[in-house]
């Protein structure tokens, strides 16, 4: 019986494991995917416009 509680816990992680990815990989795309890319390219925008006014005023 050792045997069954040493290898419990390898098994548990693995299927937990297996639930993560198949939770990430089903929330990738689908019909927020578009309000998802335009709100981080947003905020991209906004890093990057704030990083030239901070440089343009450097001078």
């Amino acid at each position: 019986m050792d045997y069954v509680s040493a290898l419990v816990p390898p098994v548990v992680m693995a299927v937990f494991f297996v639930g993560v990815i198949r939770v990430i990989v089903k929330t990738q795309g689908g019909a927020n995917k578009a309000k998802e890319d335009a709100a981080v390219d947003a905020a991209l925008a906004r890093a990057e416009g704030t990083r030239q006014a901070t440089a343009g005023t450097d001078a």
